[in-house]
C-alpha cells in the first residue's frame, strides 16, 4: 500500500509540473503576442529599448494575464522571474524585414521583435504536503514581430 500510494502521489505531482510548464509557456506566448499589438511609440530600435510602461504591461501579462496586474498564474510567480527584450531585425534576407506592412517603419524598415522570458520556481505537490521540496524551474521563452495594429 505505501509504494502505490506513494506512486499515485508522484503520478499526480507530475501531472501538477506539466500543467505548470504548459501554463508558464502558454503565459509568455500570451505576453510576447501582446507586446506586438502595442503602439510602434513604444519601441526604439536606435536603442533598442522599450518604454517602461509598455515593458511592465508585458511583464504583467506574463505573470497575470491583466496588463494591469493581478493574482499571478502560479504561486511564487513574482515580477522579477519575467523579462522583456528588443531586438531590431534589419536582415533583409528574412522575408519579412523591408516587405509588405514593415516596409514603412520607421527605423529604415528595421522590424522590432519582442522576446519575453520567464523563469518560475516550480512548486511541488510533495512540497505542499511538508514531504521535501523538489528544486526545479520552469522555463519559458516566446517572441513576436511587432506590427503595431
Amino acid at each position: 500500500m505505501p509504494i502505490l500510494l506513494a506512486l499515485a502521489l508522484g503520478a499526480v505531482d507530475l501531472g501538477n509540473f506539466f500543467l505548470s510548464e504548459h501554463v508558464v509557456q502558454k503565459a509568455v506566448r500570451d505576453a510576447s503576442r501582446y507586446g506586438a499589438r502595442l503602439s510602434m511609440t513604444n519601441y526604439d530600435c536606435s536603442g533598442a529599448t522599450i518604454n517602461s510602461t509598455a515593458a511592465q504591461q508585458i511583464r504583467n501579462v506574463a505573470r497575470t494575464g491583466d496588463p494591469g496586474g493581478s493574482a499571478p498564474r502560479l504561486n511564487g510567480w513574482v515580477d522579477g522571474n519575467t523579462t522583456v527584450t528588443l531586438v531590431c531585425d534589419t536582415d533583409t534576407t528574412h522575408t519579412y524585414v523591408n516587405k509588405g506592412l514593415y516596409q514603412d517603419f520607421p527605423d529604415g524598415g528595421a522590424v522590432p521583435v519582442v522576446t519575453v522570458s520567464a523563469t518560475v520556481t516550480y512548486n511541488s505537490f510533495f512540497g505542499a504536503l511538508g514531504l521535501g521540496r523538489l528544486t526545479a524551474n520552469l522555463n519559458a521563452q516566446s517572441q513576436a514581430a511587432v506590427i503595431g495594429a
